[in-house]
């Protein structure tokens, strides 16, 4: 159960309420719960949904798939499950197994960068780090760790209030055998 119930459009203000019409119409998305959550505050919403310009600068570099797959490795290691179903979803409809992922050894390297920054709270071992900087330069290095920090924020905002995660995510959720 949420400890924050997400805001209906009924009790939104205007002002939120414009913002979630932008949001929808700019990144073709949809107001999930999170994001009604986040609605019970204005700067909350814009800050976090600042998220989303990063992301499409980050896949300039690197790919669209290496985004959120970077992405899901994020939400694994913060231990999200709302954020981790997300992606999961994504991969799915990409047409592969979150579980089986076939990957080069530069996208494992990046998924490891982005699992150790979200597992140690951002302290890297200079061998982490330095395999990083051989594969991007400065300015790539800085969107990916701003992007992860903005992704753990993500994973600790639905972790503490206990956002529920959307229905349309349910079909989603991994099998586990008994």
């Amino acid at each position: 159960m949420p400890r924050i119930n997400p805001l209906s459009i009924a009790e939104a203000t205007p002002s939120v309420q414009a913002a979630f019409e932008h949001h929808i119409t700019t990144y073709k998305g949809r107001i999930t719960n999170m994001k009604a959550t986040l609605g019970r505050s204005l700067v909350a919403f814009e800050v976090y949904m600042g998220w989303y310009p990063l992301y499409e600068e980050m896949k300039k570099f690197t790919s669209d798939r290496l985004a959120y797959l970077y992405a899901h490795s994020i939400s694994l290691a913060s231990n999200c499950p709302l954020c981790t179903m997300f992606f999961r979803k994504i991969i799915i409809e990409n047409g592969e197994k979150p579980e089986d992922l076939v990957l080069t050894e530069d996208e494992q390297l990046l998924l490891d960068f982005g699992s150790a920054i979200a597992q140690n709270k951002g302290e890297l071992s200079d061998e982490i780090y330095n395999s990083i900087t051989e594969k991007y330069n400065k300015e790539q290095i800085v969107i990916l760790v701003a992007f992860a920090g903005q992704m753990i924020a993500t994973n600790i905002f639905n972790n503490v209030l206990e956002v529920k995660i959307d229905d349309y995510l349910i079909p989603y959720l991994p099998l586990t055998t008994v």
